[in-house]
């Protein structure tokens, strides 16, 4: 009687060798599939270290901020770029807010001093955590300063956050000047193009005198984030506020600045907004 053939027992050379035909097979299919167009999630395969850094957002440089500014051509009108922007203070932002206004609301007065001290000191998020550039317009009596900075995101959603409550606990407050002079203080919601990340605008009016005579300053304030970075827009003087040309920069602006941490260089071209 003939033996039938036995199989061979798990363990021996001849199983090891199938085991590791069987193995290299498997992964020429997966590379196989993966040529053909298959995702690396599709065939289970992590994706590629270098694609996930190539995901990052990208950090604003010192170049890249300044390229972020806007122009002139952006903004339209008759605005003329000036040197001297860093250096602008206005002194009807300079004064004391009387506590008085805020008998059951003690932290509204800190808010609303906040305020004044941040617009004339030129820094409405914050102090900038990395990259910042600025530059400034002149039209008549207004001007209009315009900033680009990288900021720490939880600070920045914080600052953003406190911009949009100032209409509620800043309503209208009084301010004291060194002299003792009085000052109306009034703060509204203004709003703002669908633009960025996240955003916020006020109009802010500061009823004073200068030299005897009484003056009103008027302000837009703009805010728009963009990933850890933002712009501001402060525009507007004692010839009233500038909303459209407070407009125009923040929509050029969140798109040069959108353009730059693409890595494309932004263009002026306001018509497109029109």
């Amino acid at each position: 009687m003939s033996r039938r053939p036995s199989l061979p027992r798990a363990g021996t050379p001849v199983v090891r060798a199938l085991a590791c035909v069987l193995s290299a097979s498997a992964l020429l299919t997966v590379a196989a599939c993966s040529d053909d167009g298959g995702s690396a999630a599709g065939s289970g395969l992590a994706a590629s270290p270098l694609a996930e850094e190539s995901t990052a957002p990208a950090r604003l440089t010192e170049a890249g901020a300044r390229a972020a500014l806007i122009t002139a051509a952006d903004i339209e009108d008759d605005w003329t770029q000036v040197k001297d922007a860093a250096t602008w203070r206005d002194s009807l932002l300079v004064g004391r807010v009387d506590v008085a206004d805020f008998l059951t609301a003690k932290t509204n007065a800190a808010d609303c001093q906040k305020l004044l001290d941040s617009l004339y000191g030129e820094e409405l998020l914050g102090k900038p955590s990395g990259a910042s550039a600025l530059t400034g317009f002149e039209e008549g009596e207004s001007r209009l300063l315009y900033q680009v900075a990288a900021y720490q995101r939880a600070g920045l959603d914080r600052s953003l956050a406190w911009l949009k409550s100032l209409p509620v606990t800043c309503d209208e407050f009084t301010a004291t000047d060194a002299k003792g002079g009085r000052r109306t203080v009034q703060v509204i919601d203004s709003p703002l193009p669908d633009e960025g990340d996240a955003r916020q605008g006020l109009r802010v009016t500061v009823q004073g005198t200068v030299d005897g005579s009484a003056t009103t300053l008027t302000l837009n304030v703009a805010a728009v984030r963009v990933g850890d970075d933002a712009i501001t827009v402060t525009a507007g003087g004692l010839d009233g506020g500038e909303e459209d040309s407070t407009e125009r920069a923040v929509r050029q602006g969140t798109q040069r600045l959108e353009d730059v941490l693409a890595g494309k260089t932004p263009t002026a071209n306001p018509g497109q907004f029109d």
